[in-house]
């Protein structure tokens, strides 16, 4: 399994998973033409996608949806209430093939399983998504509001974790922000602080985790910098050996390989002769 994050903060989101020809498009946060660029700064030919699905309705997760499914013809997986809410970027000429979080969705070599968040959008959810013949598992969670029961329980086992690691509440209080804005994102239903996040992370920690990727970062009320301290002390004072990023807004992180990673944590084997 590949994995790029085509981008992630506040102003657009989109994740690329890939593996043998299957690739999936998690949320379409940026316009069409601004994901066609990104999708050609790794070298791949948007009409390859094999679908587009979106986690929830908030235009950083759906600006560009209605023109990627339509100019690349590719389906479009949303949830009803999703779709409903989204209307006004679609025509009724895309493929639009609904789901919804009681089951997981395959795509023929990768598992897409949707869970129910508590973030303030009418439907939504994270994803975890397994690679059938590797076992390769990826968390994205990138607008929980709090990490829930539910949450932890779905995240479990990951060799990859895309989490938010949105604000930092000192950054976030001094913000120029209104207060009601405020009060939304440091809320129950709004993201992670960098705090909230660095506890998610550790509780989520396991020996098989590669790599934790920091998404979803506010340009006003947090710095990579600090995101990746609090959240890299946290995991080092588990011992954590893998690789840690964080997910810039402008352009994609680094492809990360993540059946690569996990074959670079295994043991090696001793010779019997």
């Amino acid at each position: 399994m590949q994995v790029t994050v085509l981008g992630s903060g506040s102003r657009g989101n989109a994740i690329l998973v890939e593996c043998e020809g299957v690739r999936v498009l998690v949320d379409a946060g940026f316009s069409g033409r601004d994901l066609e660029r990104r999708l050609a700064a790794i070298g791949v030919d948007p009409q390859s996608l094999t679908a587009l699905l979106i986690t929830h309705d908030h235009g950083d997760h759906t600006r560009g949806m209605g023109v990627a499914a339509r100019r690349w013809g590719i389906p479009l997986y949303l949830t009803d209430l999703t779709r409903n809410v989204c209307r006004s970027l679609l025509d009724g000429s895309e493929d639009v093939r609904p789901y919804s979080s009681a089951e997981p969705v395959d795509f023929g070599g990768l598992v897409v399983t949707p869970f129910l968040t508590v973030h303030d959008a009418v439907d939504p959810v994270a994803v975890t998504v397994t690679e059938t013949a590797t076992g390769d598992k990826l968390g994205i969670a990138t607008d929980l509001g709090r990490a829930t029961a539910p949450v932890r329980h779905a995240l479990q086992r990951c060799h990859l974790l895309v989490l938010e690691s949105n604000h930092d509440e000192v950054m976030l209080r001094e913000s120029h922000y209104p207060w009601s804005v405020k009060a939304r994102i440091g809320g129950s239903h709004g993201h992670l602080s960098n705090r909230a996040s660095a506890e998610l992370a550790g509780e989520l920690y396991h020996e098989e985790l590669c790599a934790v990727v920091l998404a979803h970062l506010s340009d006003n009320a947090n710095h990579p910098a600090l995101a990746y301290d609090v959240v890299g002390d946290a995991l080092e004072r588990l011992r954590y050996k893998g690789s840690l990023a964080v997910a810039p807004q402008e352009s994609p992180l680094e492809t990360i390989d993540v059946s690569h990673l996990r074959a670079l944590r295994l043991p090696a084997q001793t010779s019997l002769f």
